[in-house]
């Protein structure tokens, strides 16, 4: 085990491009470049910070300049290696483009282009953050970045490759680094702390690797800082505690209360959490959901997981204009208790389907019995024919049975509109009275509710009051995104009932 007292970001810094992680395909095409001698005269380092921008440069500048030759896998123990490693060999200047950033800085760089390596076979440039070079200072570089000595090579890094001319991308390889994955982040802090032998959660290594937003480097500061926070025992209580985040149990049982739409509960929750950052909560909220999506939890379907995030996604928006905290928080758990309550819409489609198929049934057996008359009535015509005008009147019976038909399907597209009636009803009756005898169905088609409203004042003021539980219910009964029209009387209508 490594005795040195280095932060872990210098301590584990990789040394070679086996050891990049979550880089692969930059690894991999760096080193058959270095392996086939197929080298360009300057390269373009662009991604997130920490994701070995520098570490790589560094790598493939200790691989140019070995005395074995230049490879991929440097020995590490020649000289040029040695100081390589230290970073005090003189053929390899890094300078940081946002302290020297003016054309004298660059202008000093040209003028060291011109003199061959002391002792490598290469002279290498390492510019970072090169997108804070100035105007001025792009254009002194443009020249010698385009045609540079044979001995020379320059290798740019930035987070902000949009701020580069287009001049200076046309002259470089560009190698962009991504975001490492969390899953390989966590593999890799498990691996330091087995050699640093400390103790750990494999859950709080995970709370780590998503609060480093994909930055190795930045991960890596809050392990140093979790290490000594837990006292050499990285755990969950520990790490959520240290980082100001909601513990993932708790969490669960937010969730276990809005299934159980345990209204008491979740308002003492809501004031646990106000001693968090509400915004902070939110994101949490959705990472849990996100994990009970890819776990592919029975009890979160894809239409619950939809009206969650849509939720939380409203919550966000609400915090850009300054809401308070506490009442967002309360909102999205009232309003997710309100959306569980929604039918879902392949339960309404099998509930249709099932009074369709009781109509067809009924159907079928009342043709069935007026055939069964219609043999009857004609056996006694085979019979003696005198009594035709006796057999006309039953052969007239069966001709409703269409129009029966007709009217059953219309009913059953009224159906939920009844529904609606009983459960306003169920909430306040008199509400649910004044709605019966003066809001008429008059379709629903696209998503869309339209009825017609003949509503007497008294009737009015009470609807005009109560539509807030109204449209909640019609959102309950026809699905959440339904919309209401209304329209205005054309006509008295006799009320209903």
């Amino acid at each position: 085990m490594k005795e040195s007292l280095e932060v872990l970001a210098r301590k584990y810094r990789p040394s070679n491009f086996d050891e990049l992680i979550g880089q692969e395909t930059i690894s991999q095409t760096l080193s058959l470049a270095l392996d086939s001698n197929r080298l360009s005269h300057a390269y373009l380092f662009s991604g997130l910070r920490g994701s070995g921008k520098t570490s790589t440069a560094r790598i493939f500048a200790k691989a140019l300049i070995c005395e074995q030759g230049i490879t991929h896998q440097p020995c590490g123990v020649c000289q040029n290696c040695t100081m390589a490693i230290e970073n005090r060999h003189m053929d390899i200047v890094e300078m940081d483009g946002a302290s020297s950033r003016k054309i004298d800085d660059i202008r000093d760089l040209i003028e060291q282009t011109k003199y061959k390596p002391a002792s490598a076979r290469f002279k290498i440039f390492i510019i970072d953050e090169v997108h804070m070079l100035t105007k001025e200072a792009f254009n002194a570089l443009l020249k010698t970045l385009e045609e540079p000595p044979s001995y020379v090579k320059f290798i740019l890094a930035t987070t902000d490759p949009l701020k580069l001319p287009a001049t200076i991308l046309s002259r470089t390889q560009h190698f962009r680094f991504k975001s490492i994955a969390t899953n390989k982040i966590v593999d890799h802090l498990a691996h330091i702390l087995n050699l640093e032998n400390i103790a750990y959660e494999h859950d709080a290594l995970e709370i780590l690797a998503r609060s480093g937003s994909g930055s190795l480097r930045d991960t890596l500061t809050l392990l140093d800082q979790a290490i000594i926070y837990s006292k050499n025992h990285v755990d969950v209580t520990t790490v959520t505690d240290m980082l100001g985040l909601v513990d993932p149990n708790f969490i669960s049982e937010i969730f276990t209360a809005i299934f159980a739409k345990d209204y008491a509960r979740i308002v003492e929750y809501t004031k646990t959490l106000q001693d968090y950052e509400s915004e902070m909560v939110v994101n949490e909220l959705i990472a849990y959901l996100k994990e009970r999506m890819f776990n592919q939890d029975a009890l979160y379907s894809t239409l619950v997981l939809d009206r969650f995030f849509r939720i939380l996604s409203d919550a966000k928006s609400l915090f850009s204009i300054n809401a308070d905290g506490s009442f967002v928080l309360s909102l999205v758990f009232f309003k997710m208790i309100e959306a569980l309550r929604i039918k879902e819409v392949d339960q309404m489609i099998e509930s249709l389907q099932k009074e369709t198929n009781r109509v067809d049934i009924k159907c079928d057996t009342s043709t069935q019995q007026a055939s069964d008359v219609e043999e009857n009535i004609v056996t006694p015509e085979a019979q003696n024919t005198q009594t035709e005008p006796s057999i006309q009147e039953p052969i007239s019976e069966p001709t409703p049975e269409p129009i029966q038909e007709i009217k059953q399907e219309i009913s059953i597209e009224e159906k939920m509109f009844e529904e609606l009636i009983e459960k306003i009803q169920d909430r306040s009756y008199e509400l649910g009275e004044c709605f019966k005898k003066s809001v008429f169905f008059i379709s629903y088609e696209n998503n869309t509710l339209s009825w017609e409203s003949c509503a007497d004042e008294e009737c009015k003021q009470a609807l005009k009051h109560g539509y807030g539980a109204i449209k909640q219910l019609v959102r309950e009964v026809y699905g959440f995104e339904t919309k209401i029209k209304g329209l205005a009387c054309t006509k008295e209508l006799p009320p209903r009932g």
